[in-house]
């Protein structure tokens, strides 16, 4: 038996697992729950949620930032996108996506064009024109002899098919495509194929391994069957690329449902030219993954190098020029990420943030020392029972802070401040589900679903409830203490002090605790200073937390120190 004081002013372990809590050194807590750890330490109560707008049901948030000037809000719903301007509406289209299709849909941004790509449908381009949006499909640049700049190949199910050409009774720029096994189907109408150094698009098929085409002049029919043939890489038949990236000026395709470890890139500066020319240092580039599994591409991060997330593990390109000649491409770590939902990894403090295939981790993925080698740290090493199926992510650079949306509508946050060796989660709830995070221009966004309606909110400083409507209640409850090294048998408190700032609002073990009634004015800030409480009894449950901190009044709270003074025995 002996007396004890003891002090915590770090939270920097935010909300830990059950399996540390007797682990010596761990700055943590058993609950945190709408409260932010501040880059002191302390912690604060989250800011409330301010309404922007109602609607129609499950959408996605994506920044769409032109220039300085001109930022932009896109909201992807179904069959169509919103794009908002100071949380205006100002333009809706129709786009070809359904709400089923939202998990895959990826995107990148280049000067005032949005590039949309999934594997089910040809890409698109939003772009922003001088007065005006407008979204199409993506077209190859043309040549001209009205061919076009797209990539070719030869599948591994066509290896050794022919096709005999014969003339068609249309016209001379017309001809019958007989294969020598079947190859044809319904999604071929549209598809590009190269032979006899011409490009043919399939207008009509007739049987499985009949099919007429077209192409641009004439044609001389060979005297043999073709053997020499290829398709173009992405088309209704063989998918179209699923991940979409910009890196040292090449617009980078990857990963389509034909060729799941296929990477293309565009020539430099000419985004919708994908012909691979003579091997040029400016030409087009294809490559794939060589690995003895089988791994699907989910991602593509262009960082201080192309960084390749695929289903069982992280490669990155390390060459720089990039250039046809010199594509040296390895996997240095084998994490893998879940390529039935795209997650975008987040760039932070010069890493790169992605979320693992197994849902339980979020990685960063940083160069070692040498800078020859990626490393996938586990950011949430200590605090796995709050990953539950992320559905969403987004990070802000100004606030510090990981946003990470569960498929159980409770939000995961990350306070990261690496100069004062900060990490640590927490959770926000509110009056509903989160169904969507995103940042965008420095100010959080979220859908919200509750009775069945969904909203577009952000966070406010200046809101202490949520949508002015939705009261919230914060909570932290104490990690199990460790004295001396030894985890107690029993502990009796004889007082707990707190210190804390711009506070108005505290309970302790559900008891509140008396604070000065000058705060409560509308325009005094809260008490900063110290506050205590006598809590007279015996804790037998020593890995029960021995006090819990909570308000569900809408008023500020920020906790600096928790101080403890009692006994225990072991």
């Amino acid at each position: 038996m002996g007396n004890f004081l003891s002090t915590q002013n770090m939270f920097s372990c935010g909300e830990v697992s059950p399996e540390f809590y007797a682990t010596h050194n761990v700055h943590g807590l058993t609950k945190l729950e709408n409260m932010d750890v501040l880059q002191s330490g302390g912690l604060k109560r989250r800011p409330g949620l301010k309404s922007v707008k109602t609607i129609s049901g499950e959408s996605i948030l994506i920044p769409f930032v032109v220039n300085d000037t001109e930022k932009y809000l896109v909201l992807v719903r179904n069959l169509a996108i919103d794009i908002y301007s100071n949380d205006v509406k100002i333009k809706s289209l129709p786009a070809p996506w359904g709400i089923s299709d939202f998990k895959k849909l990826q995107y990148a941004q280049r000067f005032n064009k949005l590039f949309f790509v999934h594997p089910n449908y040809k890409p698109r381009v939003l772009t922003r024109t001088e007065n005006n949006f407008n979204i199409a499909a993506f077209v190859f640049k043309a040549n001209s002899d009205a061919s076009a700049n797209m990539p070719f190949t030869r599948f591994e199910d066509t290896e050794g098919m022919s096709i005999t050409i014969s003339h068609s009774d249309i016209d001379n720029s017309h001809a019958v495509f007989t294969t020598s096994a079947d190859f044809f189907t319904d999604a071929s109408v549209g598809q590009v194929l190269l032979a006899l150094s011409k490009q043919w698009i399939v207008q009509s098929v007739q049987s499985a391994r009949v099919a007429t085409v077209y192409t641009n002049g004439g044609y001389t029919l060979p005297n043999d069957p073709v053997y020499d043939w290829y398709e173009c890489v992405f088309s209704d038949k063989r998918g179209w690329p699923a991940c979409v990236s910009f890196h040292q000026n090449r617009l980078i395709f990857a990963g389509t449902p034909s060729a799941p470890n296929g990477i293309w890139m565009s020539k430099t500066g000419d985004h919708y030219n994908f012909d691979t020319g003579t091997g040029l240092d400016d030409d087009a580039i294809y490559t794939s993954l060589l690995s003895a599994q089988h791994h699907q591409i989910c991602t593509v991060v262009s960082s201080d190098k192309l960084q390749i997330l695929t289903s069982l593990g992280e490669w990155a390109i390390s060459s720089s020029p990039l250039t046809p000649s010199s594509v040296s491409i390895k996997q240095h770590t084998s994490v893998g990420s879940n390529a039935d939902i795209y997650l975008p990894p987040q760039q932070i403090e010069g890493s790169t943030v992605f979320i693992a295939k197994s849902g339980k981790d979020i990685r960063e993925l940083d160069l070692d020392a040498l800078g020859e080698n990626y490393n996938a740290t586990d950011l949430c090493a200590l605090s796995k029972h709050l990953m539950n199926n992320p559905i969403s992510i987004a990070y802000s650079q100004q606030k510090h802070r990981l946003f990470v949306v569960m498929d159980n509508g409770i939000m995961a946050v990350l306070n990261k401040y690496s100069g004062t060796d900060i990490s640590a989660w927490g959770t926000y709830t509110t009056d509903g589900e989160f169904k969507y995070v995103c940042v965008f221009d420095d100010v959080v966004y979220v859908i919200v679903s509750r009775n069945g309606t969904y909203s577009l909110e952000k966070f406010d400083e200046t809101c202490l409830s949520d949508a002015g409507t939705y009261d919230f209640s914060y909570r932290i409850s104490a990690f199990p203490m460790i004295v001396n090294g030894h985890c107690p048998k029993k502990i009796r408190i004889h007082k707990v002090y707190l210190r804390v700032m711009n506070t108005k609002t505290m309970f302790i073990n559900e008891q509140r605790i008396e604070i000065p009634n000058v705060v409560y004015t509308d325009d005094n800030p809260g008490y900063s200073g110290d506050l205590s409480v006598n809590m007279l009894g015996t804790q037998n449950e020593t890995m029960k937390a021995l006090w819990s901190l909570s308000s569900s009044e809408q008023l500020p709270a920020t906790i600096l120190s928790i101080s403890v003074d009692g006994w225990y025995s072991i």
